[in-house]
C-alpha cells in the first residue's frame, strides 16, 4: 500500500470527487463555400469519467477506494483529490492502519496542490495536535486558506474562532462564514447562524423567520441544539406558525437523544398538558433525566412533590431504561 515516510481528521463525504477535465478546443472558423441548409450540430461532450475511488469510499469499500486512488496517483502524481482521499483513509483507519502522521503528510501534498478539503483537515489536526504538534497559529492559517476557497467545515470552524474572540468585526465576519457552512447543510452552522438572526448579531437585522428556517434545517440535519431551538420557536410561534403538538414531537426527539434542555421542557409540558396529555409520571421521568445531567428545576420539584411512591418508582425505571437505550 502507498505510504509516505513521516507522513488526517475525518472529513468524510466532503472532498470533491473526480479529476478536472480539459475543455474541448473550439473548432477552427472558416468561410463556407455555400450556406449550409442546417446548422452544424455541436460536437458531443465526453461523459465525465466516473470516480471509482470516491464511489468505492461512499459504498464503504475502503480497500478498493485505496487501490483506485493509488492507481490514479500512478497515472497522475499531481492528483490532489486522490491524495486527499488517501489522507482520509489513513486518518480514520479505513482499509488501512490508522496513521494520523501519514494522513497529515498526504493532506499536505494535496493542500500544496490547492485542495481546500486537505487544508481544512490540516487546520483541524493542528487544533487537536493530531498527527502533528498542536499549533493554534498554524491551525488558523490553514483554516483561513481553506475558508478563502469556501470550504464549508473550515468556514464553520474559523467562524467559531472568530466568535470566541468576540469583537464586532469578528462577529460580523463569522456570520458570513457561517452562511457558507449553512448553505452546505452543516447543522451546527445552521444553528449558530439562526441564533445570530434571532438576536440580530454581527450586523444582521433581527429576523425571527430566518432564524426559525435555519433552526428547522439544523434540526433535520441532526443538530440537537437546533432542534430544541426549533421546538421553542414552534411552541411560541416565533418566526413560524405556532404548533404546540409539533413542538412536543421535536422536544421528545431531542430529549430521547439525551438533550437535557429538551428533557426539562418535555417534563414541563407533561405537567401542563400543553401539546400532549397531562402525565405526571412521564413528567417525573424526564425531569429525573434532566436532573441527572445537572439541570435542576425547583418549579418541577414543587409540581411533582405529591407523586405517589409507586409512581415515583415507575418514573425512575422509565428514566433508567431511556438512559440505557
Amino acid at each position: 500500500m502507498r505510504k509516505l515516510p513521516g507522513a488526517r481528521p475525518a472529513f468524510a463525504l466532503l472532498f470533491l470527487a473526480g479529476a478536472a477535465w480539459p475543455a474541448l478546443a473550439a473548432p477552427k472558423k472558416h468561410a463556407p463555400e455555400k450556406p449550409a441548409s442546417k446548422p452544424a450540430a455541436a460536437p458531443a461532450k465526453p461523459a465525465p469519467k466516473p470516480d471509482l475511488a470516491y464511489g468505492a469510499y461512499q459504498r464503504g469499500l475502503y480497500v478498493t477506494a485505496f487501490r483506485e486512488a493509488d492507481a490514479r496517483l500512478r497515472a497522475d502524481p499531481s492528483d490532489a483529490a486522490a491524495m486527499t482521499l488517501i489522507g482520509e483513509l489513513y486518518s480514520q483507519g479505513l482499509g488501512v492502519k490508522q496513521d494520523p502522521a501519514d494522513a497529515a503528510a498526504w493532506y499536505r501534498l494535496a493542500a500544496a496542490r490547492g485542495s481546500a478539503h486537505a487544508m481544512a483537515a490540516l487546520g483541524m489536526m493542528s487544533i487537536e495536535g493530531r498527527g502533528m504538534p498542536r499549533d493554534a497559529r498554524a491551525a488558523r492559517e490553514w483554516l483561513e486558506k481553506a475558508a478563502a476557497k469556501k470550504e464549508p467545515l473550515a468556514s464553520y470552524n474559523l467562524a467559531l474562532v472568530l466568535l470566541d474572540r468576540g469583537s464586532d468585526e469578528d462577529i460580523a465576519r463569522a456570520g458570513k462564514l457561517l452562511a457558507v457552512a449553512a448553505e452546505a447543510e452543516i447543522a451546527d452552522a445552521q444553528h449558530s447562524l439562526g441564533v445570530m438572526y434571532a438576536r440580530g448579531l454581527g450586523g444582521l437585522a433581527q429576523d425571527k423567520e430566518a432564524a426559525a428556517r435555519l433552526y428547522m434545517r439544523a434540526a433535520y440535519n441532526g443538530s440537537m441544539a437546533g432542534e430544541v431551538e426549533y421546538a421553542i420557536a414552534l411552541f411560541n410561534g416565533e418566526g413560524v406558525p405556532k404548533d404546540e403538538r409539533l413542538a412536543v414531537r421535536h422536544f421528545l426527539h431531542a430529549a430521547a437523544r439525551g438533550n437535557a434542555i429538551a428533557q426539562n421542557r418535555t417534563a414541563r409540558l407533561y405537567v401542563l398538558g400543553r401539546g400532549v396529555g397531562r402525565n405526571l409520571v412521564e413528567a417525573l421521568a424526564w425531569h429525573l433525566m434532566a436532573k441527572k445531567q445537572g439541570l435542576a428545576d425547583p418549579w418541577l420539584d414543587e409540581q411533582l412533590k405529591d407523586v405517589s411512591a409507586a409512581d415515583r418508582a415507575t418514573a425512575a425505571r422509565r428514566a433508567e431504561d431511556r438512559a440505557n437505550l
